[in-house]
């Protein structure tokens, strides 16, 4: 039989037999299906990145097509990336990286300084064969890891260790090694809880999803410039116990998404109520550069814990720091720290091991965090313009904090509380019943009902407050306030004709 007729044949009876092989041949089945697939990253969600940033991609693809519509941009305030917003790089910084990038070429150039041609070579210095393209120690290069040490001492005013520092990728994978380390039994009280403030930014949901760990919300206190009282995290605790072993608390100063900055009192009580409930701290403090409001100061849980006295200094903390934030906005490099004190040394040893497993963090993203710690000093050659620029980043966004807190209070059925720190605020919105009746019907949350009108019709893109949790019948949304001045006062000009349009449409 020719080869042309067996290929008909097989043909011929794939086709009879519903298109699968007869015989032992059948076709393959995909090994994942959204049914046997892991259930718990199935129910993670990262509001920031949800469905309404996607919509707000696809809009900006369709204006690029000439699709007509009521605004020529998409103006995205959904999430504090400082440079994808229009912020200028601060130049040392990117003078030092450039050079431990291209060492050969730069260090001898007369164009770059002798500051930054020596915090460079103090890096590399460091590194593998005098090269950031090299894997680092797990924890990071060592050098980095003593600046940071000492940056911590003098921000403090107690002594660090460079042994408890670990760079990462971001903060966010420092939180995740941590709370990994937390995690116990897989149902009931055995499964481990961990305390968490409502509003949260969305990583720390995800990663409980992730992790199989039982969320223990506690509400800050939105008439109270979002403070956090301990009556409530009483209440949460007690509430949770019979579904999970409570086992950390995370806290979020200067906070994200409502930019509440706590004051020390407010440390102070956090801690005792900690050491009553045998928890371990984690301390969220990305923004600790990010401080506006007159009276307002950052003061770190570390600082705080050390100067309360013997009883409380051999508390468990972790605390955490990022490039991606403050003044900086380095999000792309990546960058981010843990210091962690008072772990047992066996868990410490079990620590090492989790963070080996990932080899190392981006060692030039390990560059961008040592320069972050270790500035410009006064008499170097970069420190005026690296004070002015650093100035200049600080005070705009003070400036931006004030205007949309008191924009936002201009407007009716809308109230947001001073933008303490941070880079966010998280307004009130009182939505109509009618409004309330039409998100039902179009299967969506009033708040996110709310932003998909706001995005279809002005191009400003902000993230429901349900994406962050809030407490029953109140509705949010949060935007970053990182635009620049001019556009910043744009958009609020066009949410302001939008949310009164709105109003009036489902008043």
């Amino acid at each position: 039989m020719s080869r042309c007729r067996t290929g008909l044949l097989k043909a011929s009876n794939i086709l009879r037999s519903g298109n699968s092989f007869v015989g032992r041949q059948q076709w393959r089945t995909k090994v994942l299906s959204v049914e046997n697939m892991n259930p718990h990253v199935k129910n993670m969600e990262y509001a920031v990145r949800g469905p309404i940033v996607i919509r707000a991609g696809e809009i900006e693809q369709e204006l690029a097509k000439g699709v007509k519509k009521p605004f020529n941009e998409v103006i995205r305030a959904n999430i504090g990336d400082c440079h994808a917003t229009g912020q200028t790089p601060i130049t040392f910084l990117r003078q030092v990286v450039a050079i431990c990038t291209d060492p050969d070429k730069l260090m001898n150039d007369p164009s770059y300084p002798s500051d930054a041609k020596d915090r460079a070579r103090r890096i590399l210095d460091g590194c593998s064969g005098q090269s950031i393209g090299s894997y680092s120690d797990s924890a990071g290069v060592r050098v980095i890891r003593e600046d940071i040490a000492s940056y911590i001492a003098e921000r403090d005013g107690h002594p660090c260790d460079a042994n408890d520092i670990f760079l990462s990728t971001g903060a966010s994978d420092s939180i995740k090694t941590i709370m990994k380390l937390l995690m116990t039994g897989e149902s009931g009280t055995d499964r481990a809880g961990i305390m968490i403030p409502i509003p949260q930014y969305p990583l720390y949901t995800a990663t409980i999803a992730e992790y199989n760990a039982y969320p223990i919300g506690y509400y800050l206190d939105e008439s109270n410039t979002w403070a956090l009282n301990i009556p409530e995290l009483k209440r949460s605790i007690n509430e949770a116990r019979d579904k999970c072993k409570p086992r950390g608390i995370v806290i979020i100063n200067p906070g994200n998404p409502t930019g509440q900055v706590l004051p020390r009192e407010n440390i102070e009580q956090i801690i005792k109520f900690a050491k009553e409930e045998n928890l371990f701290l984690m301390a969220d403090e990305v923004y600790q550069h990010n401080i506006y409001a007159e009276g307002s100061a950052f003061h770190s849980f570390k600082k705080v814990l050390m100067e309360m006295g013997p009883e409380y200094n051999n508390m468990e903390l972790a605390s955490f720091m990022s490039t991606s934030k403050g003044y900086m906005g380095e999000c792309g490099f990546r960058g981010g720290y843990c210091e962690v004190i008072n772990l047992d040394p066996d868990v410490k040893m079990m620590q090492i091991k989790s963070i080996s497993a990932k080899l190392c963090s981006s060692v030039s993203g390990q560059a961008v965090m040592d320069v972050v710690v270790n500035p410009p000093k006064p008499g170097e050659p970069s420190y005026d313009l690296f004070e002015k620029e650093k100035n200049f980043v600080l005070g705009q966004l003070k400036e931006k904090a004030r205007m949309v807190t008191e924009v936002f209070n201009s407007i009716d059925g809308i109230s947001c509380n001073v933008v303490q720190g941070a880079m966010y605020a998280f307004p009130n919105i009182k939505l109509p019943k009618k409004a309330i009746e039409a998100a039902k019907a179009a299967g969506q949350k009033p708040d996110a009902f709310y932003c998909y009108q706001l995005l279809e019709n002005t191009g400003i893109c902000v993230v429901p407050g349900s994406g962050f949790g809030q407490k029953e019948g109140t509705y949010h949304f949060r935007t970053t306030i990182l635009p620049p001045l001019e556009k910043l006062q744009v958009m609020l000009d066009k949410f302001k004709v939008f949310h009164e349009e709105f109003l009036q449409k489902y008043k």
